[in-house]
């Protein structure tokens, strides 16, 4: 009796210093201990749409649609919604969103927005608005204006040179000059017209032309993109510089963009800092020292 006894403790020691059994302890007290510190993973099985959620659902279906939606329409936004969070959860659950470029760019967008609004939002004072139309004058000075008169004639006919070059010798003699060129549903008389416009409807190469002719004296032929001309040019109005008031929505307007534009730069700098940037490979084009 006495023996077993002995014996069957000797077993217990011995199985008490198994290696197999302490491994076993070890990852049993880990697992438990994993278990108590390990953040929940129920939450990601839990889809809570608040009441806040619904609100802004129908919110949107109002705006789209100016009316609130009915019971049954609001369900289906509310299922649909669902419906996006299961699948968006589950495909990121698979990894399907890692190396996706519609979702880069879509997540790039809404940081680049976030960057933007980051600066003060406070309306511009006039004085900050009047310093920006001063520094920026190209993008607010109304546009060159030229006025002039012309003779248009048609170069498929007979002699077009011939035909010029006797109707300068009348202007000079003082006739008529709308008398003189041929029908055409031209304007004779051009007033104050953006040099743009005239680009438009003459062609780029009679706008070029008309910067280089002298005022109040006749000149051509001046080809253009619809046959051939005599030239007066009367004015030329230079660009200038509105005032404030004149136009304060566009100068508001260019203020924000470059506002938001700096507080972007600047945004980027800042999280660009935070990354050791390292390629590999050679770039296309690039130049080698």
């Amino acid at each position: 009796m006495i023996y077993q006894v002995e014996n069957r403790t000797t077993s217990i020691v011995r199985f008490v210093r198994e290696p197999l059994l302490h491994f076993f302890l070890i990852g049993l007290a880990l697992f438990a201990f994993y278990g108590r510190v390990a953040p929940s993973g129920g939450d990601e099985q839990r889809i809570i749409v608040s009441r806040a959620q619904v609100d802004d659902i129908g919110r949107r279906f109002q705006a789209t649609w100016n009316r609130p939606p009915t019971g049954r329409e609001l369900t289906g936004l509310v299922d649909s919604y669902v419906s996006d969070e299961v699948l968006y959860r589950e495909g990121k659950a698979l990894g399907l969103d890692r190396d996706d470029a519609v979702i880069k760019r879509r997540v790039r967008q809404k940081l680049e927005v976030m960057a933007e609004e980051a600066g003060e939002r406070q309306a511009p004072t006039d004085a900050e608005l009047t310093a920006y139309l001063n520094a920026h004058p190209e993008k607010f000075a109304t546009p060159v204006l030229v006025s002039f008169e012309q003779l248009y004639f048609d170069p498929e006919k007979p002699a077009p040179e011939a035909r010029i070059k006797a109707a300068t010798t009348k202007l000079v003699a003082g006739d008529v000059p709308d008398a003189l060129g041929e029908s055409t549903m031209l304007p004779y008389r051009t007033d104050h017209e953006r040099i743009d416009a005239v680009a438009q409807e003459f062609g780029s190469d009679f706008a070029t032309r008309l910067r280089t002719l002298p005022h109040n004296q006749w000149a051509g032929p001046i080809q253009s993109g619809l046959g051939v001309h005599l030239v007066r040019v009367t004015a030329w109005t230079p660009p200038a510089l509105p005032s404030l008031d004149a136009v304060r929505k566009e100068v508001q307007r260019e203020w924000e963009y470059d506002r938001r534009k700096r507080a972007f730069d600047a945004s980027y700098e800042t999280m660009r800092a935070k990354y050791d940037v390292t390629i590999e490979a050679p770039l296309a084009g690039a130049s080698t020292p």
